[in-house]
């Protein structure tokens, strides 16, 4: 993998998952080649997570490639960084996420998208979630977050919840008193 520009490469897979999917290609597993789904594998993505935002951009015009790059290059830190570039061999079991009307300091869907978010750092995506999904985005515009930016204080924050919840909360109330 060639680090100083990867994000040439994601674009590449990026345009190739969008143009598929606008074909009407929807089975992820034979979107990218060899030389692809190394290259996906080696920033500590799969092609379901990509499969998952062409999808979305397709059928709703967002996550852009913007967003999709600035969440990818979290995870890929991530994963090159903390995990060393071995992925984790768990999986969040979509059961186990709180439910979509769970709240944090009265903030709807705040306890949900911590665990999704936590999971995307980790690797640890179940094939039917996505993080940055649609009920992430109505979450993240109504408290005026980016999806990169609410990952990345979750990474910052991984092993303090209350953390999270209090930068959300502070950021919600600012966004109010504007």
């Amino acid at each position: 993998m060639k680090n100083y520009d990867y994000q040439k490469q994601l674009k590449e897979v990026w345009e190739k998952a969008v143009r598929l999917y606008a074909e009407g290609n929807t089975q992820p597993d034979s979107y990218f080649n060899e030389t692809e789904a190394a290259f996906i594998a080696s920033i500590g993505v799969t092609a379901q997570e990509i499969f998952d935002f062409a999808e979305d951009f397709n059928v709703g015009g967002e996550p852009d490639f913007v967003t999709f790059s600035l969440i990818h290059d979290i995870r890929r830190s991530y994963f090159l960084d903390k995990q060393k570039g071995v992925g984790s061999d768990k999986t969040l079991d979509p059961a186990t996420l709180p439910g979509k009307t769970s709240e944090a300091n009265g903030i709807r869907w705040l306890p949900r998208i911590i665990q999704k978010a936590k999971a995307k750092l980790r690797g640890e995506m179940h094939p039917d979630i996505m993080y940055s999904c649609g009920g992430d985005r109505a979450f993240l515009k109504e408290n005026d977050i980016h999806a990169s930016e609410f990952l990345r204080i979750v990474a910052e924050n991984e092993d303090n919840e209350q953390g999270i919840i209090d930068w959300v909360t502070s950021r919600t109330t600012a966004s109010v008193n504007v």
